[in-house]
């Protein structure tokens, strides 16, 4: 190996060793089950269930670190992406929405589900169980259809 090749493989070493100090909080933030998604809602519909295994480590208080999201750089960019999801939709804080803000949600997830943003490309990769199926997008707009109808009135 040469001089230089050493020296490169060397400052990379030291660098992703370097970025090991910088690590961005993991934060689980405490759960009111009364305000969650499924407490709110009431409903056993097999939505829950796909939003569960597919949405809760990015869009709720109860995400499950990975091994991985202690390393840097990749730490950084997970912690991003559960930061910017729970501020997006936090389906542990459900109760805190109002009912118009709920309607919107709910529409706007049937939406992302159904045109293949939600999970997130690289999420489902890494995370197979994710996926969504055919099944799994119409539960989930089914349930806002439900929502939306109920909301709505007779």
């Amino acid at each position: 190996m040469g001089r230089i090749m050493r020296n490169t493989l060397s400052t990379g070493v030291v660098l992703l060793a370097a970025m090991q100090v910088v690590r961005p909080a993991r934060v689980n933030p405490p759960i009111d089950r009364q305000q969650s998604l499924e407490a709110v809602l009431s409903t056993d519909s097999p939505a829950l269930r796909v939003i569960d295994r597919s949405c809760r480590d990015c869009h709720s208080n109860d995400t499950t670190w990975p091994w991985y999201s202690n390393v840097a750089p990749v730490s950084w960019l997970i912690v991003r992406d559960v930061v910017k999801g729970r501020e997006e939709l936090n389906f542990s804080k459900w109760g805190s929405y109002r009912p118009e803000q709920r309607r919107k949600l709910l529409k706007k997830s049937c939406e992302e589900v159904r045109e293949g943003e939600m999970p997130l490309a690289v999420y489902a990769l890494v995370h197979h169980t994710t996926r969504l199926t055919p099944a799994d997008v119409e539960a989930v707009c089914g349930l806002a259809q439900m929502e939306l109808a109920r909301s709505s009135g007779p």
